[in-house]
């Protein structure tokens, strides 16, 4: 099942920017968006997206500004929340739907915690894969290890194996699923790839030192039933922050957060196993 691609001109501080959406099933199904990892892009829920577009729900996932088939930015310090949060709401209007839920990996997961604590908000389920209210330092130096050096691979299959190393906490996939992510995670370049995202997006997180990033004030308020998932080997959802996720905010108030964790993987799940479809199958289904 190929998706459907269309563009969506964002509004950011300079100016307009186009953004990439991938969508799948009909438009009159229950509106599903995906939100993908900092180095990652919207094809990375092609498994995801299929089997729920199956089952009627409509599938739209964003390449966020820089990646993918989205816009490079002339001014890289414009990367950031401010300018993800404006693309996620220009194609939630686009979608022109009252309520949706949100899938959202890593960068995608906060972005998702934004965007549902916002008031008003149109977000009615969430499912925030692997991150959390507080990220701990040592993370994201090791995050900020291989961003932002725009290697260059004379071959896919050498890119491939470059993924396969650094993405290894993705769990265990097949040989197709790696090759996909590849495919999709590769753009040509004279004399062979190079990796389909604007390596300026490391500039604004390296002009200033890496710390604890603390987001509880946005966790307190979202409301909506909500799914975390946590990667069992995970250095970036500590245990101990899953476990507070379920004890505090307006959600968990509510009974309304669950915690499930998945064996064999760090950060992060790549949402591509059986278990880990059905898992949120059964989740948005509600």
């Amino acid at each position: 099942m190929t998706p459907a691609i269309r563009h969506v001109p964002v509004l950011g501080p300079s100016g307009f920017t186009d953004v990439a959406t991938c969508e799948w099933g009909p438009r009159t199904g229950p509106a599903v968006l995906c939100l993908h990892g900092l180095t990652r892009n919207a094809r990375d829920f092609d498994v995801l997206a299929q089997a729920l577009a199956r089952e009627g729900h409509r599938v739209v996932a964003v390449d966020m500004p820089g990646r993918g088939r989205s816009a490079w930015l002339a001014n890289p310090f414009e990367y950031g929340y401010p300018l993800y949060l404006a693309a996620a709401a220009s194609v939630i209007a686009r979608l022109d739907v009252e309520r949706l839920a949100v899938v959202g990996t890593s960068m995608g997961g906060l972005i998702g915690m934004m965007l549902a604590a916002q008031t008003g908000t149109p977000v009615a389920r969430l499912v925030v894969n692997d991150v959390g209210p507080f990220i701990p330092k040592a993370a994201l130096e090791r995050i900020m290890a291989y961003i932002g050096l725009d290697p260059r691979f004379p071959t896919l299959a050498r890119l491939e194996a470059a993924l396969r190393q650094v993405h290894a906490p993705f769990g265990r996939l097949s040989d197709a699923q790696w090759q996909h992510l590849a495919i999709h995670g590769a753009a040509p370049v004279a004399g062979g790839w190079r990796l389909h995202y604007d390596p300026a997006i490391a500039k604004p997180l390296a002009a200033q030192p890496p710390a604890d990033v603390v987001l509880w004030p946005v966790w307190d308020r979202i409301a909506c039933p909500t799914l975390v998932l946590r990667g069992s080997e995970s250095d970036l959802l500590l245990p101990e922050t899953a476990r507070e996720m379920t004890a505090r905010g307006a959600a968990a108030a509510a009974g309304q957060v669950r915690v499930v964790e998945i064996a064999g993987c760090g950060h992060a799940p790549a949402l591509m196993a059986d278990d880990q479809v059905a898992l949120l199958r059964g989740f948005l289904a509600g």
